[in-house]
């Protein structure tokens, strides 16, 4: 199935700020997490915004994607692949008509680097905010303790392949009407590692590395968001032939916090309101994020007014400092009054010189004139 446009994931243009990106890709994060959205497609819908996130946000990553799409122009397919190496995906048809010898080719004997892993983790929204340090434990391939990453049982050694003669290719060679062409190909007695080996090691079986359950400890910083990625050194699958091991990428995940959102070091939060505290003024309590501190209201206040707690945000990654916390007024009508309280209010609508039934057809009249162009 075709990958959609990553564009088109975010809801954004191609003239977009990397800050709209952020923004779309958090409201999607949020709206299809795992944690809270229980939906079949939601796993899916949440990886493919943030595989799309993950592009678009690194400004090289964007600028090849505007390019070419999704074809990547390094796997073929463009004539590219940089200095050296197989020319882009060209190298079988060079060297079928020119014997080979398009660019320097790996040694099969040679140490080889572990593949990098990913983990993902989900920490509460507090966490993400101050940080935390706690462990993880992985299943990762490591070198064999018992042969030392050879494959080879103690007191043997892998042999020298005798088809590729350690070269880890045959050469099939063809008399064709273009002439003599030799063809390269992994070998097939040892599969492109240029060694063999007999006596095979009890422990890995001949692979040279076995699987493991690691325990690693993470420091996540305070002010890590949804998203991000924590790069852990040498903490990846083992290398082969002593090569050294990759590295661990560790996602963020982040719950949603029940009263509080996110927005970069912002926080936002809804509180709300009696007619009388709006009309009259208060003073209330507020929950931040590390204690309650108290809200001056001004009488008059209108409902969705925001108010600012300079300071009270999240910790800045990068940087010193830390964001502020918005909060915004809802003036809550009440749903049930006894006769007292009924009266009392017609009693303010009178001295208020409010008239609800007149005052509706005097908005109702307007519109009419409006319409009609009386």
């Amino acid at each position: 199935m075709s990958k959609r446009d990553y564009y088109e994931v975010l809801g954004v243009g191609k003239d977009s700020s990397q800050e709209d990106i952020k923004k779309a890709y958090r409201k999607l994060a949020r709206q299809y997490h795992p944690d809270v959205n229980k939906a079949a497609d939601a796993e899916t819908k949440f990886k493919e915004a943030k595989e799309a996130y993950d592009v678009l946000s690194d400004d090289q990553k964007k600028a090849q994607y505007d390019r070419f799409g999704h074809v990547d122009p390094n796997q073929g397919g463009f004539g590219g692949g940089g200095g050296g190496g197989d020319f882009g995906g060209f190298g079988d048809l060079f060297d079928m008509f020119f014997g080979g010898g398009g660019g320097q080719r790996r040694n099969p004997n040679a140490p080889q680097r572990g593949n990098d892993l990913q983990y993902t983790l989900t920490i509460e929204f507090k966490e993400a905010v101050f940080g935390k340090k706690l462990d993880i434990h992985i299943p990762r391939t490591e070198t064999c303790d018992t042969c030392h990453g050879s494959g080879a049982k103690p007191g043997t050694k892998p042999d020298t392949c005798g088809v590729c003669h350690g070269s880890g290719q045959q050469e099939v060679v063809q008399n064709t009407a273009f002439g003599r062409i030799v063809n390269r190909r992994v070998c097939s007695a040892c599969q492109g590692q240029g060694k063999t080996i007999k006596d095979k090691c009890s422990t890995c079986h001949g692979n040279g590395k076995v699987k493991k359950q690691r325990t690693i400890n993470i420091n996540i910083p305070a002010g890590v968001d949804e998203g991000a990625q924590l790069r852990v050194t040498g903490e990846g699958e083992g290398g082969l032939r002593g090569g050294p091991p990759g590295d661990l990428y560790v996602v963020i995940r982040v719950k949603p916090h029940e009263f509080f959102e996110r927005e970069g070091e912002d926080i936002y939060c809804e509180v709300p309101l009696t007619f009388a505290q709006a009309a009259l003024g208060d003073e209330i309590e507020i929950p931040t994020l590390t204690e309650k501190v108290k809200l001056k209201i001004p009488a008059g206040t209108q409902t969705d007014t925001y108010f600012r707690l300079k300071g009270k945000g999240v910790p800045r990654l990068r940087g010193t400092g830390q964001g502020d916390q918005h909060v915004k007024v809802v003036v809550v009508t009440p749903t049930s009054l006894n006769d007292e309280q009924r009266e009392l209010l017609r009693e303010f609508s009178k001295l208020s010189g409010e008239h609800t039934h007149g005052q509706q057809q005097s908005i109702f009249e307007r519109m009419k004139k409006a319409i009609l162009g009386d």
